[in-house]
């Protein structure tokens, strides 16, 4: 209930002639202020009119006047400033810390917006809007989607400046920890991320001379080198990893931490690993030539090393394949650049103050085709329409921050949708 007042206040929903104080006086609102998310009141810097006495402060607001007084507000210096106390009951008196009475209202929330929130909040649906979206006017759910872009990849940002804080601000060890997550492709990320971290990609970089012991390394820390063999390659891989476990002080991974249950044979961990050792066996600096690189097809072919002769015929040290080469597929490519590409140059250009990055980042988001999975068609069978992975990356951020939280009071679909009489 307190959310729905908070909402009702910011945007002027209820009747502007409808706000009296318990006294008796009419409230006039001049500006709700704005909205605090920290310590302290709710609304800082608001002006309203109570009686014929203009105030400025602060607005607090509770689901009942009680709140005031169990949240030891009237003892709290913070909370003198408030002008305005606005709740949904009115079940107490409230002061400030001299005991000064503050004036105070029940914010009236109309009836169609209780109804629609009511209504939005219990649908038992993936989009609780899904049968309703369509209502709302192209330009409004184009400037929606442009919004929701931009926050996806600013929390993307923070993630990998977290990381730059971890690691010492180098670029190269972020972006290799990024791309080795990618490569879990979704069921093996977290276990691909934990590999990486596990080992410091100045070790590979030490060993690129050598195809087969960068690839010791990645298999061997994977835990993926611990059985018995009788390949002629697996045995020269382990023979490889034991030396340079004790060189580096290594402590290998479990292996099963990385799933192959219901896996295509093409996905397998094992091929991944390989098609990414192959990539760190080409590549000293690969984060150097993508930050380069502004052609899109030339970028992929960055990304797109076949890994060493062995996996030809292989998709795991025990299972044998057709000959084959092992090279990452169009929509495998797709992913790397929408969850490791875009994300790395946008929190660049974002680091650096260099828009070029950022507005790179972008255009290439509206260069790849849609993402196809169960969140884009369920919007798409909800009745939008989707161009390229920009637009379906702004409807990830939709359903993962807003749909799946409930969090209808601030999606600006929501808000159209509450204000329905």
């Amino acid at each position: 209930m307190e959310r729905l007042l908070h909402y009702v206040w910011k945007y002027k929903l209820y009747s502007p002639t409808g706000l009296v104080t318990t006294d008796g006086l009419p409230v006039s609102v001049i500006d709700p202020g704005i909205q605090n998310t920290d310590a302290g009141p709710d609304f800082f810097n608001a002006k309203v009119k109570i009686g014929e006495t203009l105030w400025a402060g602060s607005v607090e607001i509770h689901d009942k006047a009680s709140d005031w007084l169990r949240h030891n507000h009237d003892k709290d210096k913070a909370y003198d400033a408030v002008v305005l106390h606005l709740v949904g009951v009115n079940d107490a008196g409230i002061c400030r810390t001299n005991n000064e009475p503050i004036p105070q209202a029940c914010l009236p929330v109309p009836e169609h917006v209780r109804k629609n929130i009511d209504w939005l909040l219990r649908q038992d649906l993936a989009i609780p809007c899904f049968h309703t979206i369509r209502e709302i006017p192209p330009i409004q759910l184009s400037s929606w989607m442009e919004a929701l872009l931009s926050e996806r990849l600013e929390r993307k940002t923070k993630d990998i400046f977290l990381l730059l804080d971890q690691y010492g601000n180098d670029w190269n060890e972020v972006f290799y920890i990024l791309l080795s997550r990618c490569f879990g492709f979704g069921i093996n990320n977290d276990a691909f991320e934990r590999l990486a971290r596990s080992l410091p990609f100045r070790y590979i970089q030490k060993q690129r001379n050598s195809s087969s012991q960068v690839e010791s390394l990645l298999f061997g820390q994977a835990g993926m080198l611990d059985e018995e063999g009788n390949c002629h390659y697996y045995r020269l891989l382990q023979q490889e990893y034991k030396f340079l476990k004790h060189k580096f002080s290594l402590a290998p991974l479990d292996q099963s931490v990385f799933k192959s249950l219901r896996v295509r044979p093409a996905s397998f961990p094992h091929v991944k690993l390989a098609q990414l050792a192959a990539i760190w066996y080409r590549y000293d600096t690969l984060f150097s030539l993508i930050l380069e690189e502004k052609d899109i097809e030339q970028t992929k072919k960055l990304l797109q090393v076949l890994p060493s002769d062995y996996w030809e015929t292989h998709y795991h040290f025990k299972y044998a394949s057709p000959q084959k080469e092992k090279r990452l597929g169009f929509n495998a490519l797709n992913i790397l650049l929408i969850n490791a590409v875009v994300p790395i140059l946008f929190a660049y250009g974002q680091k650096n103050k260099q828009d070029e990055y950022c507005e790179r980042a972008i255009s290439l988001l509206e260069r790849i085709p849609p993402e196809g999975n169960n969140i884009i068609s369920t919007f798409s069978k909800a009745g939008i329409h989707v161009s390229h992975a920009g637009d379906t990356q702004a409807l990830i951020q939709l359903k993962r921050e807003y749909c799946e939280k409930k969090k209808c009071l601030y999606c600006r679909i929501g808000f159209r949708l509450l204000k329905r009489v």
